[in-house]
């Protein structure tokens, strides 16, 4: 046999000390510290966990320079988890950020050693979105990050494909909460997609739906548990991002895109019953991301918002309607993103009833508010606009004033056609200059206004 060459024998000693300090770690993993013992003159070294009647050592070895650089590695790696805590303590105590609730820390913690995260589990819902507060740079508002139920998804596909496993999915959960039992499936009651557990603990396990099975639960054999299929879940959990859960040291996890997430919100708000108490968690969690997302990651928005646009008309369905739910200017925020019009929500219109009109110095503009979807829209008319178009040249405050309501229904009608038609300019807000004046009074012409004051019945958010 050939001499191995010096590359290959380079990379073997590399493998060979990682994969000894990786044994090494795992051996010795939980909380303790080496102890040293003389004995015939020569020092043998013990790992001591516990104290008291509880105290228990192992054997670890003679002394070696070797065995002393891996105690001393192992040291390094302690003080790299005391630092590690630091950090969290610094991110939710100084900053503010969201950290789970202790009994969900504990459980993703060890969802995380058992595996689930290296063989591709993703964490999504509530606790997914607490960790884009420390991704994005957000301050979220606390009541879109409580809850008690924690989400895995994995692709059935790659759960088959893996080629590695976890513990069964019940032992995992029962190391840290003896309580936990299995609850059995809906469609398939021998089954069960979910474990519950005291104190209202709730550990579910999804999937993407093939459409073969009509909703039964499908096994995902690399975590050893059958997971509940579900409608858009796979545009969801695709290409999902590293993460860092608030909890201990720090957990690493794998999360849904932040964008992904988002459009997902907008497309399953649609789909949960009015009044649902989720629903409206679906909406603002969609809207405080979109609106990160259309300032931070643009790029990863609007690919996002084309992607999941291009599945079909049902998808588009509901995005759409979606919008409709948000406030006004998250929903602004992301057609200025894709570059679409107002026109495309269900129902929209902008209406007026007589507001008062005043001018703004300061901006040389005449406000008005209209309405669209029982929101307030701050319409304004420039002076120079004014000026060439309605013939208040030369003319004070109160003369421009006059001029504009002598031709208020004219300028509403412009700033209707403007508001729907055209590209969002300022989310939240609408300007007629002095171009619009010509463009959109043609747009008038062509498209009959519906009576002022009155719109069709919208999708109005609960």
């Amino acid at each position: 046999m050939p001499a191995p060459s010096l590359v290959s024998q380079t990379t073997y000693a590399e493998l060979l000390e990682r994969t000894a300090n990786a044994a090494f770690q795992e051996t010795f993993a939980e909380n303790g510290a080496f102890t040293s013992k003389t004995v015939n003159q020569r020092k043998y070294w013990y790992f001591q966990t516990g104290t008291g009647p509880e105290r228990s050592q192992r054997y670890v070895g003679p002394e070696t320079p070797e065995l002393l650089e891996k105690i001393e590695r192992h040291k390094e790696i302690r003080e790299d988890e005391r630092e590690r805590r630091t950090l969290v303590s610094t991110l939710v105590r100084s900053l503010g950020l969201p950290r789970p609730a202790a009994e969900i820390g504990e459980i993703i913690a060890a969802l995380a050693r058992a595996g689930v995260f290296r063989l591709r589990g993703v964490l999504v819902g509530t606790i997914a979105y607490q960790t884009y507060a420390a991704m994005l740079g957000l301050r979220l508002p606390s009541a879109s990050t409580i809850t008690m139920d924690i989400d895995i998804a994995q692709f059935t596909n790659v759960s088959i494909a893996i080629g590695d496993r976890t513990a069964p999915m019940l032992e995992v959960l029962k190391e840290v909460n003896k309580s936990f039992r299995p609850v059995s499936n809906v469609v398939d009651g021998r089954r069960a997609t979910s474990y519950s557990a005291t104190g209202g603990l709730r550990v579910d396990f999804l999937t993407p739906d093939d459409h073969a099975e009509m909703g039964r639960p499908q096994k995902l054999p690399a975590l050893q548990t059958d997971a509940q299929p579900l409608h858009f879940l796979d545009f969801l959990i695709r290409d999902p991002e590293p993460a860092v859960v608030l909890h201990g040291a720090g957990i690493y996890v794998h999360v849904p895109a932040p964008a992904r997430y988002a459009v997902h919100k907008l497309i399953i708000s649609r789909r949960r019953p009015e009044g649902f108490a989720k629903r409206d968690k679906d909406l603002h969690q969609a809207e405080v991301l979109l609106a990160a997302l259309a300032e931070k990651r643009p790029h990863d928005l609007k690919s996002a918002w084309e992607e999941a646009y291009e599945r079909g008309p049902k998808w588009r369905q509901l995005m759409i309607e979606g919008l409709g739910l948000l406030e006004p200017l998250a929903r602004d925020v992301v057609l200025d993103n894709i570059g679409a019009p107002r026109s495309i929500v269900p129902g929209i219109d902008l209406s007026f009833d007589n507001p008062p009109a005043r001018y703004d110095f300061s901006r040389d503009i005449v406000t008005f508010v209209g309405k669209a979807l029982g929101s307030s829209v701050n319409c304004a008319i420039s002076r120079e606009a004014m000026d060439d178009h309605f013939g208040s040249d030369g003319l004070g405050q109160e003369g421009r004033l006059e001029a504009f309501l002598k031709n208020r229904s004219r300028i509403e009608a412009i700033a209707r056609a403007k508001y729907l038609s055209a590209p969002v300019e300022e989310p939240g807000s609408l300007l007629i200059r002095t171009s619009d004046v010509g463009h959109f009074s043609q747009h008038v012409l062509a498209n009959k206004p519906r009576e002022s004051g009155k719109r069709p019945a919208s999708p109005k958010r609960q």
